[in-house]
């Protein structure tokens, strides 16, 4: 992606999985690095890697924003070792993966399509082991502090196809979800009936479908704008 790519081998359940770790090429002005982010990438049975162009740029977002951004291949996938788990087993190397890269200190998790169901269960898990629980006072008393978890970023979530988590009710303000008005793989209205009970906002793209054909800038902007604020 840039000169400050590193590539890895982690470990997953399966054996080894490969990985490629982006560095910022300049913090932004005035700002150290945020931490990390990783960002999980659509089915792999229908064609889905780290390089795909959607996962690329929500990756693109990150690093602009002074992220160390992390992508992996999934189960059989690349040179990941494995085959596909519907899920199962590809949870359980996220989850592995972050302990061996970020097992303390801020921490994003993104996902698109299929990869954002499984960065669901990456937030529930994280939510449920207190890494994304708010302290409500600094060693000053004046200002909240949040969790590790600092971000989360789900693009055309896979809501109709597998059981995708809700999201933690802490974590909303820090929760972007994107999707296409015009997707035609995951219809906008089975996002919203996930999302409504919830009462989580879900930012739409007008005549967008699920690949964010012609409007990969925007999204990256969205992304950007989301860890901003």
């Amino acid at each position: 992606m840039n000169k400050l790519s590193e590539k890895l081998t982690l470990s997953g359940g399966a054996g080894d999985v490969e990985a490629l770790l982006d560095y910022p090429n300049s913090s932004p002005e005035g700002a150290l690095q945020q931490g990390i982010a990783i960002v999980c990438h659509p089915h792999p049975l229908f064609g889905g890697t780290m390089d795909n162009k959607v996962v690329q740029t929500i990756a693109r977002a990150f690093l602009a924003s002074g992220w160390r951004t992390l992508r992996f291949n999934f189960r059989g996938v690349g040179q990941s070792h494995g085959v596909h788990d519907n899920g199962i087993g590809e949870t359980a190397d996220l989850l592995e993966i972050i302990n061996q890269i970020a097992p303390r200190g801020p921490l994003a998790l993104a996902g698109f399509s299929f990869g954002a169901f499984i960065a669901s269960h990456g937030v529930q898990h994280l939510s449920e082991s207190g890494r994304a629980t708010i302290n409500n006072a600094d060693i000053d008393g004046d200002e909240d502090l949040a969790g590790d978890l600092s971000k989360v970023v789900l693009v055309g979530t896979a809501t109709t196809r597998f059981d995708v988590r809700p999201i933690d009710a802490s974590l909303h303000q820090r929760t972007l979800i994107i999707h296409g008005e015009e997707d035609d793989t995951v219809p906008l209205s089975s996002v919203m009936d996930w999302a409504r009970p919830q009462v989580l906002p879900v930012t739409v793209v007008p005549a967008v479908g699920h690949f964010f054909h012609g409007q990969l800038p925007l999204l990256k902007s969205l992304v950007m704008q989301h860890l901003k604020d």
